[in-house]
């Protein structure tokens, strides 16, 4: 039998788990903060819709002290609380490869620190919770994962988990360097993420408005640029990728938008923050990518710091 523990129960977390949670040779535990969400899932399962429909049994703890040592990992938190959460579960994973499946750039790193093996990966899923142990399913699509460079999970280990997670019915391919399909989603989602949250469009509208659309396409080459000056080499195009994702979730409200909407701190930093970053340790201009970083960077001031009846 194999334990996974997934690392943040929000929307991609709960697809992992839920998908993981119809195996019966997979026992699966969820560590999560938000205590209504990991109470529904402990007294009713973790009830998926949308793209998925199903109901799965997970053993929900808002305690990482309460759960077992587990053989895997998959941490799903959102960038900006890699380092608390990890820190909290390091003892679940004594003995462990821990999954990274998180946006933007950064995160392995931070696992690292407090895990023996780590993986590095990216996935297309993407979905919202609706209620407390509900979410979502909007989006379908495949995961990568593969060793993380500086302190890897052996290819047995990573092969192991993406073929649990595929029986699942979460399609994932392992590969020996992964870094590709991560920048090709990071760019992807560094390209419409922000303009989401900035504008108000979904994924459909941002590419129907010319002005948008011409400026996706300015985003994607400065992500290119840096990638290309790190020796990784793309596994598809993030434009096509954004135009594809345009059809298929027309309607789909990217998660920097929901976060924007609901005033909440976005990832802003491991997404646009990283090709910046990266791009000023290399020499290559990221000229608009450090306004959409500044922009939301702003705007999340703005959230906190506008006086009451303010203008």
């Amino acid at each position: 039998m194999m334990r996974v523990c997934v690392v943040g129960c929000g929307a991609v977390g709960s697809l992992f788990a839920a998908h993981l949670g119809t195996l019966d040779d997979v026992e699966v535990w969820a560590y999560d903060v938000v205590e209504e969400h990991v109470a529904a899932i402990s007294r009713s399962g973790l009830r998926l819709t949308g793209r998925a429909e199903l109901v799965a049994t997970v053993n929900a703890r808002t305690q990482a002290s309460e759960i077992p040592p587990c053989e895997f990992g998959i941490v799903a938190t959102k960038s900006m609380y890699t380092a608390e959460a990890i820190a909290a579960a390091a003892p679940i994973f004594a003995d462990g490869a821990v999954c990274s499946v998180q946006n933007g750039v950064g995160n392995e790193e931070l696992i690292a620190e407090h895990v023996p093996r780590v993986m590095r990966g990216t996935t297309f899923p993407a979905g919202r919770v609706t209620a407390p142990g509900v979410v979502q399913m909007d989006t379908a699509g495949d995961t990568w994962i593969g060793p993380f460079e500086d302190k890897p999970a052996s290819m047995a280990e990573v092969e192991a988990l993406a073929d649990a997670m595929t029986r699942g019915g979460m399609p994932t391919k392992a590969l020996a360097d992964a870094r590709g399909a991560q920048w090709t989603k990071l760019i992807f989602n560094a390209a419409s993420n922000p303009l989401g949250a900035l504008t108000g469009l979904t994924q459909g509208r941002l590419c129907e408005l010319g002005a948008t659309r011409s400026l996706i396409s300015g985003i994607v080459a400065e992500g290119v640029a840096v990638a290309e000056s790190l020796g990784i080499t793309l596994d598809s195009d993030p434009a096509a990728l954004v135009d594809h994702s345009a059809k298929v979730a027309y309607d789909h409200r990217a998660s920097m938008l929901q976060d924007a909407l609901a005033h909440r701190r976005t990832e802003i930093e491991a997404l646009n923050g990283g090709i910046v970053r990266f791009g000023s340790e290399n020499g290559v201009p990221t000229p608009l990518n450090q306004a959409l970083l500044a922009l939301i960077v702003g705007m999340e001031m703005a959230w906190t710091s506008q006086p009451e009846g303010g203008h």
